[in-house]
């Protein structure tokens, strides 16, 4: 892979070095968030047909203040899911807003790519799975939510990441690449015409950009990606977003989990509208380690989950307070 990336740069030493210092600085990809409403078979797809394992899961009463869920103010949960430690691996986020029944899919995410021989020979033997044939050992299947994983039937180290990378659309390559290689600092691993692949540092999660031909739509569904990066970088990146007339959608915030570590993060958006999280490393590490009772309370808030009548009741009081200003408003 450095061989490659010496290949497209005038002076091969000093991308190198580079390359390498970003590897040493701890700059890394983390994970990518979808939003769910159907959590029981979203659940069943990544467990049982992914072959991923839940690390940790939270319940909020209230909305994220770095808007994690979205922008929803009411009760959430949040599962991490994947192959290993978020130290190691890169993850899944699935945030899912109790009473929220359905998303809308945007143009913007693309897939993410995952190799994996048992999660291949799963998703063809399950009958609930959406699975279209791209190939001899290759398989597109689709998460009950509607995102697109693209399975590979080939084996990984187990000491490796099967999640191989994630791709976005975007609206033009060239301006993409401004603010991914040029603001942010990805190495640019390939590149075409129409896509190019990036990541921080070897060994790590790519990002794919692939060209869509047009405007970017986001919809409801929209998702966003996290990144690690020494704490005191965190404003660093917020600074030179700034400087260079680039969209911060939330300035640095300290947020804090009960119990757990405090962790710096900014918010910022690409020229494509795709929302990046950049977090601080050292209290990132301590938040995210592996729960051994993640799966236990996953399952307990599926079981617990009475929503449906929460907020059917919730929409009744709200007709009723209508009606009745409505009927006040009309004796005046």
């Amino acid at each position: 892979e450095r061989e490659r990336e010496r290949e497209r740069t005038d002076d091969p030493e000093v991308f190198f070095q580079v390359f390498e210092a970003m590897a040493a600085a701890g700059s890394r990809a983390l994970h990518w968030v979808f939003k769910i409403a159907h959590r029981p078979s979203t659940m069943h797809f990544y467990r049982e047909v992914l072959g991923m394992k839940p690390l940790r899961h939270e319940e909020f009463s209230e909305g994220c203040a770095a808007t994690c869920n979205g922008p929803y103010d009411g009760k959430w949960s949040k599962t991490m899911i994947g192959y290993g430690p978020e130290d190691t691996h890169f993850v899944v986020e699935l945030t899912y807003n109790y009473g929220i029944k359905s998303y809308e899919l945007g143009n913007d995410f693309g897939c993410i790519t995952v190799h994996s021989q048992a999660a291949y020979a799963a998703a063809k033997a399950d009958p609930s799975c959406k699975v279209v044939e791209e190939g001899d050992g290759f398989v597109d299947v689709t998460a009950p939510d509607g995102y697109v994983f693209h399975l590979v039937n080939k084996a990984v180290d187990p000491s490796c990441d099967p999640v191989q990378s994630v791709t976005i659309n975007v609206s033009k390559i060239s301006t993409s690449l401004d603010y991914w290689h040029t603001m942010l600092g990805m190495g640019i691993v390939d590149q075409s015409d129409q896509m190019a692949t990036l990541r921080f540092a070897p060994g790590q999660a790519a990002l794919v950009l692939r060209q869509a031909g047009g405007a970017i739509d986001h919809a409801t569904a929209s998702g966003r990606i996290a990144f690690a990066c020494p704490s005191k970088q965190v404003s660093e990146i917020q600074s030179k977003a700034k400087a260079q007339k680039y969209t911060v959608l939330k300035e640095l915030v300290s947020l804090d989990t009960p119990g757990k570590a405090t962790v710096e993060v900014v918010i910022l958006a690409d020229p494509d509208g795709y929302e990046i999280c950049f977090v601080g490393e050292e209290g990132f590490r301590e938040l995210s380690q592996v729960d051994d009772q993640a799966a236990q309370l996953l399952d307990k808030a599926m079981q617990q989950d009475d929503s449906d009548e929460y907020y059917a009741k919730k929409r009744a009081r709200q007709a009723q307070r209508d009606a009745a200003r409505k009927a006040e408003s009309e004796e005046k």
